[in-house]
């Protein structure tokens, strides 16, 4: 294949940055000469309110599309999660990474631990996020608890956390592994992920190109994972009949077993304070999947 000169399009966030790093080397690995061009986007800039709170979608992708269309990049790397379930007229979604721990993570104050108690942290604790799914799930587990927003990014929220802002924190457990993260003063509580369920494609990298790039999309298959890409699929697709966005207080977790059978696990919430439908779905086939799901959790 034609070795290419090729421009990554990141956030300059130290994960997004980790991110575009990795992609950056697995393609130079193949060969390619790879820059990366930062770019901010909607949610690095508007850091004062909670997702729940901020109108719209792609708040982490719309520029780096743009920066795509107007061709000042070949590809952009997303966390998948944060991506939109609606197509971008001239874009396509060429490939996805391996998948990281897919798991929440809840991470205590010294002064908050309650170890007699669910989770592990003191009655009414004060707990950041500003997810509507990780605030719906964490409501339902504890209904004394109070949950605040939190922006930033990782190592922000995670000092905010250490100064006592909070008492606790929720993370992507992904994002602590990728970065590497020394949290050895604080108490770490993983989310066992068929209860605590994870946002759709949690823990997976998205790399965006345009349609007629069809040079990049081939070189993009070379490093495309088709197993993680079937679980996404349906979790997406979920998500998409749903018509919600990363605001939705909507979990959905997929996995194949050793035998190729398909288990989907789902919470939703109508609002955050309100109790959680759970559905668990097992086929032999991903095909009806998602709507099997879907109609269970509207049932």
């Amino acid at each position: 294949m034609e070795k290419r000169s090729l421009t990554i399009g990141s956030r300059g966030s130290k994960l997004a940055l980790w991110q575009a790093h990795f992609v950056q080397k697995e393609l130079v690995d193949l060969g390619h000469e790879v820059e990366i061009k930062i770019i901010k986007t909607k949610g690095d800039k508007i850091q004062d309110i909670g997702f729940d709170k901020m109108e719209g979608k792609g708040f982490f992708t719309k520029e780096l599309e743009d920066a795509l269309i107007a061709e000042e990049i070949d590809l952009a790397v997303h966390s998948m999660k944060d991506m939109p379930t609606t197509a971008i007229e001239g874009l396509t979604l060429a490939g996805v990474s391996y998948r990281e721990a897919c798991e929440d993570v809840l991470l205590i104050h010294p002064n908050s631990i309650d170890a007699q108690s669910t989770l592990g942290i003191k009655n009414k604790a004060k707990v950041g996020t500003s997810s509507s799914r990780r605030k719906a799930m964490l409501l339902d587990l504890r209904k004394d608890i109070e949950v605040n927003d939190l922006r930033g990014n990782v190592p922000t929220r995670i000092e905010k956390l250490r100064s006592g802002a909070y008492d606790g924190i929720i993370l992507a457990k992904a994002g602590i592994q990728r970065l590497k993260l020394d949290l050895s003063d604080l108490t770490v509580v993983t989310l066992n992920k068929m209860e605590f369920v994870p946002a759709p494609a949690q823990g997976v990298l998205a790399y965006q190109t345009r349609t007629e790039d069809i040079p990049v999309r081939k070189i993009l298959q070379e490093i495309h994972h088709s197993e993680v890409a079937a679980c996404t699929n349906v979790e997406r697709k979920i998500l998409q009949m749903m018509e919600g966005g990363c605001q939705m207080p909507l979990g959905v977790y997929c996995e194949i077993d050793q035998m190729g059978n398909y288990h989907v696990h789902a919470a939703l919430s109508p609002n955050i304070d309100q109790p959680l439908k759970r559905v668990k779905v097992s086929s032999s086939t991903s095909f009806g999947l998602a709507e099997d799901v879907f109609n269970k959790l509207r049932d």
